[in-house]
């Protein structure tokens, strides 16, 4: 008797490996985030009631949920999100454009899990057009996407929720993102930056001694402008850091959810 293992079928779309920025930004970290279904009770277990979700489409009573789109840089921490309808490459390509040109360094590197939404031969071709660097994530190595995946509980999750969101609200909540939720994220949210040592026993101990925005981070580097795109500059970065005070954008940005989710809510009582 011969038994032959499984071959895993290869893909040469990305390299499978973490990227290493050398402390430069513009390695941008990538994933989804569905928006999840709500529990319904699925009986009792002894003395215990137990939850359980429904399926795991992402529809709720034939209603498609939306995907968020979480990109973060890994050495500044700026972040951009988005919301597409459904994870295809005719909407996903649009959306993943349009969140890249609102960085405002130079992309270098793209990095994701496995997942087809992103190794593809077209998302491929879109990054191979300005020559950025398409990585993905090994296996059994799950601190390669570490950073955005504690971005979608620490700051995703914590303002979108867990609710079912209809596909249909997409282009409300890009709204949202867009001229209120990201500028108050790379501008006026204060991130940890961790400070990394080597300890006795080879190890990389990370400390946390230091707060700030993403954009206060990008703006103490030796020659910032060489980092920058063409049309943006450190006048005008400080412009928009300036034109409230965190507290003031925390604020706008608090009560446009509520109008957001207001909205979501009318629809559903509908």
């Amino acid at each position: 008797m011969v038994f032959t293992k499984t071959r895993p079928t290869p893909i040469s779309i990305g390299t499978r490996r973490r990227p290493e920025p050398g402390g430069r930004p513009g390695y941008i970290r990538v994933d989804t985030v569905r928006a999840l279904n709500e529990p319904t009770w699925a009986g009792l277990s002894g003395d215990k009631l137990s939850l359980r979700l429904r399926s795991g489409s992402g529809d709720l009573d034939g209603v498609k949920g939306i995907y968020h789109i979480n990109m973060v840089d890994e050495v500044t921490e700026w972040e951009e999100l988005g919301a597409v309808q459904r994870i295809s490459e005719n909407h996903l390509e649009p959306l993943l454009q349009r969140l890249l040109m609102r960085f405002p360094f130079r992309a270098l590197g793209f990095h994701s899990e496995n997942g087809s939404e992103f190794i593809n031969h077209r998302i491929a071709g879109m990054l191979n057009k300005p020559l950025i660097e398409q990585t993905k994530s090994r296996p059994r190595k799950s601190n390669d996407n570490g950073l955005v995946e504690s971005k979608n509980g620490g700051v995703l999750r914590k303002h979108m929720g867990f609710d079912h969101i209809g596909s249909e609200h997409a282009d409300a909540i890009n709204a949202f993102y867009e001229q209120y939720f990201n500028p108050y994220l790379n501008f006026h949210r204060p991130c940890a930056v961790p400070e990394r040592t080597i300890d006795g026993k080879g190890k990389t101990v990370s400390t946390y001694k230091w707060y700030a925005t993403p954009w206060e981070i990008l703006r103490q580097f030796p020659g910032l402008a060489g980092y920058l795109k063409d049309d943006a500059t450190v006048e005008q970065m400080d412009k928009v850091a300036g034109a409230d005070s965190d507290t003031g954008a925390a604020t706008k940005m608090r009560k446009a959810k509520q109008k957001l989710f207001a909205g979501f809510e009318q629809r559903r009582t509908a």
